[in-house]
């Protein structure tokens, strides 16, 4: 039963709407319903000895649908078109120093535990979404599947820790929120940007394309500091 396409496909979204609900219900940010998926799916799979190619098997397309999922995020964006335009260079410039800053920062990481090379090309590009970060991991002698596992708990992170961070820190300008979460958190990110407001999840979604074009530039300088 479990060795078909549909029980990735069923596992996937049960998991996620259930997560939602749980979300909704309790509204607390580490409840984040894609972690909540994340632990769900994996819990069933190991609680019923369920090999991880069946998931795989209708989990495949699930992963298919990230590319076309960002791309969609245009839309948003296209309805702030006026605020982009009139903004423009400081949000380029934000998006830049995001990105140079993870980067960077995550090459400080790497040097001070001493990490194995392939590993280090794994997790430097953890602030990009997975559709472009699994592609320059496997480019430079990564592996995509860490990759992934870095990126997705990268958004996870970003999208529960950045909010009452910028609280904290007293950044309430719409702008500065979208940019710093689809800067710092990708599509997991913007996802929690738009629950914020329209311009935050325009501007996050924007971030996400920038941010993943920066990184493919930089990143075969940056590998040359390990």
């Amino acid at each position: 039963m479990t060795n078909n396409p549909f029980f990735g496909i069923v596992l996937s979204i049960s998991t996620y709407l259930l997560g939602q609900q749980i979300a909704k219900r309790y509204k607390s940010p580490f409840l984040n319903p894609l972690l909540i998926s994340i632990l769900l799916s994996i819990t069933t799979l190991q609680l019923f000895h369920i090999p991880l190619e069946h998931y795989l098997k209708g989990g495949q397309y699930i992963t298919f649908l990230i590319a076309p999922a960002t791309v969609a995020l245009i839309v948003p964006l296209y309805e702030q078109l006026d605020i982009l335009k009139a903004n423009l260079k400081a949000i380029l410039l934000g998006i830049l120093a995001g990105t140079i800053t993870s980067l960077l920062s995550m090459v400080f990481f790497v040097k001070l535990f001493h990490l194995e090379k392939s590993v280090s090309i794994s997790i430097i590009p953890k602030a990009i979404t997975t559709a472009i970060g699994m592609d320059l991991s496997a480019q430079f002698g990564g592996i995509p599947a860490i990759s992934a596992a870095i990126i997705i708990i990268t958004g996870i992170l970003g999208a529960i820790l950045a909010p009452p961070f910028m609280k904290l820190t007293k950044i309430h300008d719409p702008i500065a929120v979208g940019v710093s979460l689809g800067t710092a958190s990708h599509a997991v990110g913007t996802s929690r940007a738009r629950e914020l407001g329209d311009i935050q999840g325009a501007m996050a979604g924007l971030c996400i394309g920038i941010a993943g074009i920066f990184t493919a530039i930089l990143l075969p300088f940056v590998l040359k500091l390990l």
